[in-house]
């Protein structure tokens, strides 16, 4: 066999050539191939990357290779930085860079390296997420941002660059369902709505946990009405229980609401089915 190249079979005993080096006392996996020159050019390549240090990551992504872009930058990474990530990442000075594609790159904290050293992210629909505990999980969640938020409206980057995620790039102006900010002069209110058929007023507050907490109890009086549609309802944090139901039962919600809801149940008997 070529150096860095081992002979494997498939489950129905067809072979296929594995491809590995080690550097730096690490043993890295390259991938499978289907001949043992591809495999043995995969290592060659590998070690051209690992040995020349004055090959950088813009220079790479210019050349054709055997290896993934994915493989790439965590060979990179290992040469540089002395650490090897499986996930496509490279260290920065006080940040890291996750790349999704040559020309993509999404910016983080050192404080997220742990969770995507071991999380890969994925895109769909132009969605980002990875999968955590057998869950798709959007990565803008892990920065308090719900799945129906605005960029814009409910969260906006500092430098205008979305792929910058790094938490003081991340402005979350909207954090609870139902809840719009209104800025004033000196202050600042709640607005909170509920979207049934339509968008319907539910009252403004002057707090924004006390805002999350009016709209949770809008979401039970629709219920209530017979609205069986799938509300997401607000987690409230730093309120202990006798709290949150002390405040939940004297909070106030619009009596225009209340006749809508009223008037729903009386007009619509079917209004259980609303969507």
């Amino acid at each position: 066999m070529l150096p860095g190249v081992y002979l494997a079979y498939k489950k129905n005993g067809t072979a296929y050539y594995r491809s590995s080096i080690t550097f730096q006392n690490k043993h890295i996996s390259l991938g499978s191939f289907a001949s043992e020159q591809k495999a043995h050019q995969a290592y060659q390549e590998a070690a051209c990357l690992l040995l020349n240090s004055h090959t950088a990551i813009g220079d790479v992504f210019s050349l054709p290779t055997i290896l993934s872009f994915e493989k790439v930058i965590s060979l990179l990474n290992f040469r540089d930085n002395h650490i090897y990530f499986k996930n496509p990442i490279y260290l920065r000075n006080n940040y890291f860079v996750y790349y999704l594609s040559p020309t993509e790159e999404l910016k983080f904290d050192i404080d997220d390296l742990f969770y995507y050293s071991s999380h890969k992210i994925m895109r769909r629909k132009g969605h980002l997420f990875v999968n955590d505990y057998g869950m798709q999980v959007s990565i803008l969640s892990r920065y308090g941002i719900k799945s129906h938020a605005v960029p814009g409206r409910d969260y906006y980057f500092a430098n205008e660059d979305s792929c910058d995620l790094r938490y003081s790039n991340i402005i979350v102006v909207n954090r609870y369902y139902g809840v719009t900010k209104i800025f004033s002069p000196g202050s600042a209110s709640y607005k909170v709505q509920i979207h049934i058929n339509g968008n319907y007023m539910v009252g403004i507050y002057h707090k924004e946990e006390k805002a999350a907490i009016a709209y949770n109890k809008a979401v039970d009086l629709a219920k209530k009405y017979g609205i069986t549609k799938n509300f997401q309802t607000n987690y409230v944090e730093g309120y202990s229980p006798r709290e949150y139901a002390d405040t939940y039962s004297q909070i106030k919600v619009s009596e225009k609401y209340l006749r809508y809801l009223k008037a729903l149940a009386n007009d619509k008997p079917d209004a259980a089915s609303t969507s």
